[in-house]
C-alpha cells in the first residue's frame, strides 16, 4: 500500500507538519554522496600509505587527471582542492578584470570567485526554458569594461554554448564555463569540458562524481594549462624556483583515489540517476502545477538533479508551503539558488535595483525545488515522495489555510 493510498483515507492532521509521524525515519538529503565500493577505495589508500606520498602531484592525482581529461575530451586537466579555487585560478589565468558577465541564477561561488579578486560580477538574466544564461541578454550588458563571460551549466543541462562562443569571439572576450553540475555530460556529442577557453568541474561530495572534496580545470590551451599548474603550486616552476604569484590549489592523493574509484562506477550512477529521474517524471506527470524539468535533445545529461518548477497559480500550492511539508516528512528538498545570488551580500548592496532587470531569474528562484535522488535513494522512496506531493496538491486548500506564510526557514543540517 502506498502512502497516497494511506493518506487519502486519513486526515490532513496526519501529516508530520501538523503533528503526525514523519514519512521517513531518517532524512533524505539532496546530494547525498554517490559512494563507490569501499574495497576499491581501500586498495588505493593502501598504495598511498605504502608509498608515503600524500600530496604534491603524486601518482593518484596524475592518473585522475588523465582519466578526467579523457572523459572531457581535452588535452589538459589540472586537479584542484575544490571548484571555487578552480574558478579563482582560472579567472586569474585568463586575465579577467573590470567586469565579467555571469548568470543571476547560480551558486554564490561563481560571483565570489570574481569579487574575491576585485572583479565586478555583472548579473545577467536567464533563459526560462533552460535556466542558463540568456545570450541575448549577455550582448546587451557588454561595456568597455567587460573582459569576460562565465556561463554555468545547470542540472546537467548545457548553456547555449555556440551563441556564447560567438559573442566572445565577436567582442574579444574570455569565456569560462562553471561546469560544477556537468561532469560526464555532453552537448551535441561534444563532451562538457571542451567549451570556451576552459571549464571548471566540481567534485564536491554532493556532486555526480566526488573526490570527497575537489575540482578540476580542463582546457585545450597549452599555455593556459601551464599557467594554471604554476598558479596552483605557489608559482613554482622547479624545485626551488618561483616565477609568479600563486596559491596552494593542489588536490591530495586521497581525494584523487576516491575520484578514481568513483570513475569506475560512473556508468552505473548515470543509469541509477536516469531511472530515478524517469520515475519522478512519470509519478508527477499528472500533478497540477508541478513540472519536472526536462532536457534538450542536444544534451547527454548525468541526471544528478531532479528539479521541479512549482506553479502556485496552476496548482494552488506555493513552493515554500510544499517545502515545509516535505521537510517535516524528512524529505529535505532544496531551493536552488534562493533567493538569488544578486540578493545576497555583498551584491544586494553593491548592485541595488539589479533585480528589476532579472525577471526570469527572479521567477525561477521562487519556483524551483530540487528533490533527493542518487544511489542513496530507492525506487520505493521516490514512489512515496511522488504520492506525498500529489496528496499535498490535492489537499492544498486546507494545508495552505493551516500554514500561514511567514517565510520558510531551513533549520536542519543539510550536510
Amino acid at each position: 500500500m502506498t502512502i497516497q493510498q494511506l493518506l487519502v483515507r486519513a486526515a490532513v492532521d496526519d501529516l508530520a507538519v501538523f503533528g503526525g509521524a514523519p514519512l521517513f525515519a531518517t532524512p533524505l538529503h539532496v546530494g547525498r554522496p554517490n559512494l563507490p565500493p569501499y574495497d576499491r577505495v581501500e586498495q588505493r589508500l593502501r598504495r598511498i600509505f605504502d608509498r608515503g606520498w600524500l600530496t604534491n602531484h603524486g601518482p593518484e592525482v596524475l592518473d585522475f587527471e588523465r582519466a578526467v581529461a579523457s572523459h572531457a575530451g581535452v588535452k589538459h586537466c589540472i586537479a584542484v582542492c575544490n571548484a571555487t579555487v578552480g574558478l579563482e585560478v582560472a579567472i586569474r589565468a585568463l586575465r579577467m578584470s573590470g567586469e565579467v558577465i555571469v548568470p543571476a541564477f547560480t551558486f554564490v561561488a561563481t560571483a565570489h570567485a570574481l569579487a574575491w579578486q576585485g572583479i565586478t560580477p555583472v548579473f545577467c538574466d536567464i533563459d526560462p526554458m533552460t535556466h542558463t544564461i540568456d545570450p541575448e541578454r549577455v550582448e546587451a550588458l557588454i561595456t568597455p569594461r567587460t573582459t569576460g563571460i562565465i556561463g554555468v551549466h545547470l542540472w546537467g543541462r548545457t548553456c547555449h554554448v555556440e551563441a556564447l562562443e560567438a559573442i566572445a569571439r565577436r567582442h574579444d572576450l574570455r569565456l569560462l564555463f562553471d561546469a560544477a553540475h556537468a561532469f560526464g555530460c555532453a552537448r551535441g556529442g561534444r563532451p562538457v569540458g571542451s567549451f570556451g577557453d576552459a571549464e571548471v568541474f566540481s567534485f564536491h561530495a554532493t556532486k555526480f562524481l566526488n573526490t570527497f572534496e575537489g575540482g578540476a580545470i580542463v582546457t585545450n590551451d597549452d599555455a593556459f594549462a601551464t599557467q594554471i599548474r604554476l598558479t596552483t603550486n605557489f608559482g613554482f616552476v622547479d624545485y626551488d624556483q618561483v616565477v609568479s604569484i600563486g596559491t596552494n590549489g593542489k588536490m591530495t592523493e586521497i581525494s584523487a583515489a576516491m575520484g578514481l574509484a568513483s570513475l569506475e562506477r560512473m556508468d552505473d550512477v548515470v543509469a541509477c540517476n536516469r531511472r530515478h529521474y524517469e520515475q519522478y517524471a512519470a509519478g508527477l506527470s499528472d500533478v497540477p502545477g508541478v513540472t519536472v524539468v526536462g532536457y534538450s535533445a542536444l544534451d547527454r545529461p548525468n541526471y544528478q538533479y531532479v528539479a521541479l518548477e512549482i506553479d502556485a497559480a496552476e496548482g494552488g500550492l506555493d513552493r515554500d508551503t510544499l517545502l515545509e511539508v516535505l521537510h517535516a516528512e524528512q524529505v529535505l528538498a532544496r531551493r536552488y539558488f534562493y533567493p538569488g545570488v544578486h540578493r545576497m551580500e555583498p551584491y544586494r548592496t553593491t548592485h541595488p535595483g539589479v533585480a528589476d532587470g532579472l525577471p526570469a531569474a527572479e521567477a525561477l528562484s521562487r519556483r524551483v525545488l530540487v528533490l533527493p535522488t542518487g544511489t542513496a535513494v530507492s525506487a520505493d522512496d521516490i514512489t512515496r515522495i511522488c504520492d506525498l506531493i500529489a496528496y499535498c496538491v490535492e489537499h492544498r486548500a486546507e494545508i495552505t489555510r493551516r500554514l500561514p506564510r511567514s517565510g520558510f526557514t531551513v533549520a536542519r543540517d543539510l550536510r
